[in-house]
């Protein structure tokens, strides 16, 4: 038996799809924002990303919120996007966004180092994801 004949017959014991990720909190939609955006495909943020960069305890001061954090986070990804097109860069684009850690005492920004990725989605489409380094 070839093979390839063999692979054909293998049983899937058990799969773990974009939707899951996203319905158990492993990722975080925010393709609304995104598009707001310009950026065209479904976009996720993966939970180590979501919470070195968007995370935002309201008992920290309203100087910020999650909202205005992934905003933050989507405008240095569609930069990276917009570089790699032009430079016709493919695979993952690090980028950097400035956030003030989710601490109290916390007023100056840090960087924290991110990056975006081109996938398929469930269904084989293009979606973009946005992963901290200990994600990939």
């Amino acid at each position: 038996m070839s093979s390839a004949r063999a692979i054909d017959q293998l049983e899937v014991i058990h799969t773990y799809s974009r939707a899951n990720a996203i319905a158990d909190g492993v990722l975080h939609d925010v393709t609304e924002l995104a598009t707001e955006q310009g950026i065209r495909y479904p976009v996720a943020i993966a939970a180590h990303a979501w919470d070195a960069a968007v995370t935002w305890d309201a008992a920290n001061g309203a100087m910020q919120d999650e909202t205005g954090r992934q905003w933050d986070v989507l405008t240095m990804a569609a930069v990276a996007l917009r570089r790699a097109s032009r430079l016709r860069l493919t695979g993952l684009q690090e980028f950097t966004v400035y956030v003030v850690p989710n601490r109290r005492d916390a007023e100056e920004p840090q960087p924290v180092t991110l990056g975006i990725s081109v996938g398929p989605g469930d269904n084989y489409e293009p979606v973009l994801t946005i992963t901290a380094p200990v994600d990939r």
